[in-house]
C-alpha cells in the first residue's frame, strides 16, 4: 500500500503534462501511485499518459469513454486509489522539490491526521512567482492538530482541493465525492474541513499552482458560473445533515454571499445579459439559506434589494474610488507643496555640527556599518546627536532602548535631514534628499564586491534589470566618503561610481567585532542562537542568482546536507536579504527550522552574531566570505553554478580560481569535503591565508573609531598597522576608463 495515492485528471493540458508527471516521478520520495485520468481529452493527454504508465509502474492511466468534467474526473480515479492518502493535483500544476518527503514527515509526526494543509506559490505565466499571501495561517495553527472550530482561520486559505492530502479512509467512511459542474471544490472542501477531527497544516510551498496567461475555465465568460448557486446548496444541505455543524451556518452564509458577489464584481466571467439573473438567483439564494436571528453585514445588504439598487451601488463605488482617488492625489500636491516650504525654510538654518543622521538596510534599523558607527559614536563622542531615519512605526518598535529616531518622510524626518552636518548610510538616501553645502555624506557600503556594481551593470542587461543606473550615480554624487576595507574595493567603487567623493581606508565597522572577538564570543553567540555549545557550526549562506526571476535558486537539498553532516554537527542557513521575505523560505527552510533540522537565520538582525558561532562557512558568491575570513576560520566555496552567475551577473575576479578555501563544484564534492574533513586542512589553511592578505588588509578592530574620529570629529588617527598594496583586484579591462 504506497503512502499517497495522487489523482490527476487530464483535458486539453498537452503542453503542461509532462512538466506535472515529471514533478510527481522524480521526487525524492518514491512510496506512491498515480491515477492518471484521461477525461475524454482531444489533445495529445491520453498518448503521453500511455507513455509514462509504460516507463513507470507508478502510473496507471484510465481513459473515460465521454468527458465528464473534473470533478467527476476525480471521482472516476478514487475507486482505483490504494494509497494511505489522497493527493488531486491538477495537470497543469506541479510539485516542487521534496514536497511529498516534507508531507510525509509531517504526516509521521501528526500521527496520521485527516487532513493536512499545506502551501503554494503561484508561478505566472511571465515568470513571477508569489507564495501564498496567507501562508502565515500555517505556521500559526501550531504543530499539534486541531478542528476547523478551534482554527477557524483555516478556512480563510484558498478553498481548494490541491492545497491538501486526505486520509483516504477518512473519506471513505464519510462519502465524500466531487459534484458535477464548476466551483466543483466548494461542496467537497467544506464538508471535508468540517469534519475532520484531526487537521494538520505544513509551512512549506509544495505545490506551483499555474497562472496560465488564459484557459482557466474559472475565468471564462460563461453560463457555467450559475453552478455556484448548486454548488452552495450542497454545502448546506450537507450542513443540515449533520447536526453537530449547525453553528457554521452563519459564516457559510457571509461565505456564500462574499463568493457569489465576487463572481458578479468580475466582468469577464458573466454575459451582460445575464449578470441581472445571477444576481437575483444569488440574493434568493440568501434569503433562503439566512440563519435566523443574524445580522446581515453591511457589505452583504446590497443582496436584500433590487438588481438595480446593485448596479447604482456598484457604479457609486466605482464613482466613489474615483473621487477619493483624486482627493488623495489632491492631498499630495498640497502637502509636496507644505514639505517644500518647510524644506525652504529649514534650509536657511544654519547646519548642526553634532547632529549625525543614520540609515541602514532601506531604514531598517540599527544595523551594519552604520549602527556600528553610531554605536561607536555613543561611546567616545556623546556630544554627537545621532538620530536614525526608521521606515515605519513596526521597525521603530524593535529598535534599542534609547535610540532617537524619525520616520521617513515624517516632519520630523525633513527637519532633521534639512541641518544635520552628517549622513551615515549603507544605502542611497531618497533622491527627495537635497544635499545642503557643508554637509557631509558617509557611505558605508555592504561589504567587499565579487559581483559587478553601479555603472558597471551598464553591460549586464539582466543583472540591471529593475536598477536605474543613472539614477543611483546621481544619489551618489552626494558622497564625500566612501568607507573600504582593502584595495580591491577602493578600486572597484572608485570605477562604479564615478562621482567626486574620496575613499576612506577605515575598514569596515561592522567587522570590527570580529576582528576583536575573544575566546568566549562563539559560544555566546551559539547561545543566542540556540546551538549546543559542543557542536559543530556550518553556515550556508547562499546569494541571489540574476539569471532567473525571483533571484531564488535551490543549489542544496538542505534536509539532505544536515542529515549527512551527522551527529554533533548544526547547519545554521542564512538567506540573502533580498529573499527573506520571498517564497525562498517556504521551500522547506521554514518547516525544517520548524522541526529543529537546521537553524534558519535568516531573520537575526546582526550577521555578524551568526559568523561567529560557525566553525565553517559554506558559500557560493556571498559577498559574506570577504567578512568571515577575518575570523580565520574555514570557507568552502560551492561553485556549481559558477559559469552561468559569472555570465550573467559580472565578477571583478574568478573566486574559483582565487578562493577563500577549497572549492566543490557538485553536492557529492560538497559532502565529500565535508565527510572527509579535508575541509579544514592545510590546503584550507594556505588558501585562506592567501585570501586574507588581499582583502583583510585594512580591518584592524579600530575602524568604527576611525570613522568617528576622522570622519565626524575631524581628528587625525593613525591607519591600520599595514596598509600593503596587492596585485589590483580588478581585472584589467575592468579598470580600463569608459
Amino acid at each position: 500500500m504506497p503512502r499517497f495515492s495522487i489523482i490527476v485528471p487530464c483535458f486539453k493540458v498537452q503542453g503542461f503534462l509532462r512538466e506535472c508527471l515529471d514533478s510527481v516521478l522524480e521526487q525524492s520520495y518514491r512510496d506512491l501511485e498515480v491515477i492518471a485520468v484521461d477525461d475524454r481529452s482531444p489533445d495529445g493527454c491520453g498518448a503521453i499518459l500511455d507513455e509514462y504508465a509504460a516507463l513507470d509502474d507508478r502510473v496507471r492511466v484510465l481513459h473515460l469513454p465521454e468527458n465528464a468534467g473534473l470533478g467527476r474526473a476525480r471521482n472516476a480515479g478514487l475507486p482505483h486509489a490504494s494509497g494511505d492518502y489522497l493527493f488531486f493535483l491538477d495537470s497543469d500544476d506541479t510539485l516542487t522539490p521534496g514536497a511529498l518527503r516534507a508531507m510525509s514527515d509531517r504526516l509521521d509526526e501528526a500521527a496520521d491526521p485527516d487532513v493536512l494543509v499545506f502551501d503554494y506559490a503561484r508561478t505566472y505565466w511571465w515568470g513571477g512567482t508569489r507564495r501564498n499571501a496567507l501562508a502565515h495561517v500555517l505556521a500559526d495553527c501550531g504543530d499539534a492538530t486541531f478542528t476547523a472550530a478551534e482554527h477557524p482561520e483555516i478556512l480563510d486559505l484558498l478553498m481548494v482541493v490541491w492545497n491538501k492530502v486526505y486520509r483516504r479512509d477518512f473519506v471513505t467512511e464519510n462519502e465524500f465525492r466531487f459534484p458535477p459542474g464548476y466551483y466543483e471544490d466548494t461542496p467537497w472542501t467544506f464538508p471535508v474541513m468540517l469534519s475532520a477531527r484531526r487537521i494538520a497544516t505544513l509551512d512549506r510551498i509544495c505545490l506551483n499552482y499555474r497562472q496560465r496567461r488564459q484557459g482557466n475555465i474559472l475565468s471564462t465568460t460563461s453560463r457555467k458560473h450559475f453552478d455556484i448557486h448548486d454548488q452552495y446548496e450542497r454545502v448546506f444541505a450537507f450542513v443540515d445533515s449533520r447536526p453537530e455543524l449547525a453553528g457554521w451556518r452563519p459564516y457559510l452564509h457571509r461565505k456564500m454571499g462574499d463568493h457569489c458577489l465576487d463572481i458578479l464584481a468580475k466582468p469577464d466571467r458573466l454575459p451582460p445579459s445575464d449578470r441581472g439573473e445571477f444576481f437575483r438567483r444569488t440574493a434568493e439564494l440568501f434569503a433562503r439559506h439566512r440563519p435566523a436571528g443574524e445580522p446581515v453585514p453591511t457589505e452583504l445588504r446590497v443582496l436584500q434589494g433590487p438588481y438595480a439598487a446593485y448596479v447604482a451601488w456598484r457604479q457609486g463605488t466605482r464613482a466613489g474610488r474615483e473621487l477619493a482617488r483624486r482627493a488623495a492625489q489632491a492631498r499630495g500636491a498640497a502637502a509636496e507643496r507644505v514639505r517644500r516650504g518647510v524644506s525652504v525654510v529649514q534650509s536657511r538654518r544654519p547646519l548642526d555640527p553634532r547632529l549625525v543622521v543614520y540609515s541602514a538596510f532601506s531604514h531598517r534599523g540599527v544595523l551594519g556599518d552604520p549602527g556600528a558607527v553610531y554605536r561607536k559614536a555613543r561611546e567616545i563622542a556623546p556630544q554627537l546627536r545621532g538620530v536614525w531615519v526608521v521606515r515605519d512605526e513596526e521597525t521603530a518598535d524593535r529598535l534599542p532602548d534609547g535610540v532617537e529616531h524619525v520616520l521617513l518622510d515624517s516632519p520630523a524626518y525633513r527637519r532633521v535631514t534639512a541641518r544635520a552636518g552628517f549622513f551615515v548610510n549603507n544605502v542611497n538616501w531618497p533622491g527627495t534628499l537635497a544635499k545642503r553645502p557643508g554637509s557631509v555624506h558617509v557611505h558605508t557600503h555592504q561589504g567587499t564586491p565579487l559581483k559587478h556594481m553601479a555603472a558597471d551593470l551598464l553591460d549586464r542587461p539582466g543583472a540591471r534589470h529593475g536598477v536605474d543606473v543613472p539614477q543611483m550615480l546621481r544619489r551618489a554624487d552626494r558622497w564625500d566618503h566612501s568607507l573600504v576595507a582593502n584595495p580591491h574595493s577602493e578600486l572597484v567603487w572608485e570605477r562604479a561610481y564615478p562621482c567626486h567623493f574620496t575613499s576612506a581606508r577605515t575598514g569596515s565597522p561592522r567587522n570590527d567585532v570580529l576582528v576583536n572577538a575573544d575566546a568566549q564570543a562563539g559560544p555566546l553567540a551559539r547561545a543566542r542562537l540556540g546551538i549546543p555549545a559542543d557542536h559543530t557550526v556550518v553556515l550556508y549562506a547562499p546569494t541571489r542568482r540574476e539569471y532567473v526571476r525571483g533571484g531564488h535558486v535551490d543549489r542544496i537539498d538542505l534536509a539532505r546536507f544536515a542529515a549527512g553532516l551527522g551527529e554533533g554537527h548544526t547547519l545554521v542557513v542564512r538567506l540573502h536579504p533580498s529573499l527573506a521575505t520571498g517564497h525562498a523560505r517556504g521551500m522547506g527552510l521554514s518547516d525544517l527550522h520548524r522541526r529543529g533540522i537546521v537553524v534558519d537565520a535568516t531573520d537575526v538582525p546582526d550577521v555578524e552574531d551568526v559568523m561567529l558561532a560557525a566553525d565553517v562557512l559554506v558559500t557560493d558568491y556571498s559577498a559574506l566570505m570577504f567578512d568571515y575570513a577575518l575570523l580565520d576560520r574555514p570557507i568552502v566555496v560551492h561553485a556549481d553554478d559558477w559559469a552561468a552567475y559569472a555570465a550573467s551577473r559580472g565578477t571583478y575576479f574568478d573566486i574559483t580560481a582565487e578562493p577563500p578555501g577549497h572549492v566543490s563544484r557538485s553536492y557529492e564534492e560538497l559532502a565529500g569535503l565535508m565527510a572527509s574533513g579535508s575541509w579544514r586542512d592545510e590546503e584550507s589553511a594556505r588558501l585562506r591565508a592567501a585570501f586574507r592578505e588581499r582583502f583583510c588588509v585594512f580591518d584592524d578592530g579600530r575602524a568604527a573609531e576611525r570613522v568617528v574620529r576622522t570622519l565626524l570629529l575631524g581628528e587625525e588617527m593613525t591607519g591600520p598597522a599595514t596598509v600593503r598594496v596587492p596585485a589590483p583586484a580588478v581585472p584589467g579591462d575592468v579598470l580600463a576608463s569608459r
